[in-house]
């Protein structure tokens, strides 16, 4: 736990799955292949845990943190850099996470967002491995209409996603407790959120140890614990 991670949300995980988040993350991970249709997802067979959020959330950044490897996933300063399905898998892990596209930025020419959006939409309601989306939120900004859009197709395509908030270093604990609980309400009037939403920053490490506990409940809730 860092200073930027709540204490609830650190008290939500026993010490033996924060544990099992750990030893997840250390592996060696691989990036498997990037997808720009589902005629070319890799086979399903092993739970995929996927992220989205809208462009510059720092997503990228994040998935290197989680899983403690400063390059695997191409970080840019150019909102929209990631236009596909880009898959990666660790060592000895039965599972995928999936880096999905960033949405929401502005200047992308239409036809982009047209298939990307036609994409991420495709995925989210043909693939039955998928256990869970981290939404990622900018808790600078909190939810906007935008990811308001995303969370509605989630919620059709009856897909688990849980709100992550990146950057949470860039607030004092009081802005970060105001913006936890208020994304936290919006949250739960969705049908298909997970009802406790997570606080993370990749500079300072705040809340990963949480996210890597979040990731290996999940594994352990389909029958494939951390070994």
């Amino acid at each position: 736990m860092t200073d930027d991670t709540p204490a609830e949300t650190t008290a939500a995980f026993s010490p033996e799955l924060i544990d099992a988040g750990e030893r997840l993350a250390v592996r060696p991970w691989t990036f498997v292949k990037s997808v720009v249709g589902l005629d070319h997802l890799p086979e399903a067979n092993r739970i995929e845990i996927a992220f989205a959020g809208r462009s510059n959330v720092g997503k990228s950044s994040l998935l290197n943190a989680l899983i403690a490897n400063k390059g695997l996933a191409r970080t840019s300063n150019t909102p929209g850099r990631t236009q596909e399905l880009n898959f990666f898998r660790p060592d000895n892990g039965d599972m995928y996470l999936v880096d999905m596209p960033g949405y929401g930025f502005a200047k992308a020419p239409k036809d982009k967002v047209d298939a990307w959006t036609a994409l991420v939409n495709d995925y989210l309601k043909g693939r039955q491995t998928l256990a869970r989306v981290f939404l990622l939120i900018d808790s600078r900004h909190g939810i906007k209409p935008v990811d308001e859009i995303i969370m509605g197709m989630l919620d059709v395509a009856a897909v688990s996603y849980q709100i992550v908030l990146t950057k949470a270093d860039k607030l004092n604990p009081y802005e970060l407790a105001d913006i936890l609980a208020a994304t936290s309400e919006r949250a739960a009037k969705h049908p298909a959120s997970y009802p406790l939403s997570l606080a993370t920053s990749s500079e300072t490490g705040g809340g990963i140890a949480e996210l890597r506990a979040q990731m290996a409940m999940i594994l352990e809730e389909r029958g494939k614990p951390v070994r």
